[in-house]
């Protein structure tokens, strides 16, 4: 079975930029989907932008990614990485959520066409799920 990863970040919009508890709803109904669909990955919700990484195979990531571009809560989705993987980032959770390391907050100020972005996207995952796996 071919594996992919799909990082995007998205403005938040309304309540979703800020709110905790309309990012616990997001949390929750992402889990539960995500488990359906056997797709793994990590949220960031930092300075009013979301930052999503998705793992799981094409057919479950397209269908994803069409939900999600018809979200409301969120808007100008881009697509920092979208690749074939070997193994999952973050195997154990159908959608974890975590507080925006720093690395964050540098790599959303990079342009969207940096030559880098990909690779910086993947250093910031790596770092993020080896956290995940120490806590």
């Amino acid at each position: 079975m071919s594996l992919f990863r799909i990082v995007y970040v998205s403005d938040a919009i309304g309540v979703a930029a800020d709110s905790l508890l309309a990012l616990i709803d997001i949390i929750g109904v992402s889990d539960r989907n995500n488990r359906r669909d056997h797709l793994t990955g990590v949220m960031m919700r930092c300075d009013g932008r979301f930052f999503q990484a998705i793992e799981g195979r094409r057919v479950d990531l397209d269908r994803l990614m069409g939900r999600l571009r018809a979200d409301r809560r969120h808007a100008d989705m881009r697509i920092l990485s979208d690749r074939r993987i070997t193994e999952r980032l973050f195997p154990a959770w159908a959608m974890a959520q975590i507080d925006a390391p720093p690395a964050l907050k540098r790599l959303l100020v990079c342009a969207p066409d940096d030559p880098q972005i990909e690779a910086r996207v993947e250093r910031l995952l790596t770092d993020v799920s080896r956290a995940m796996t120490a806590a």
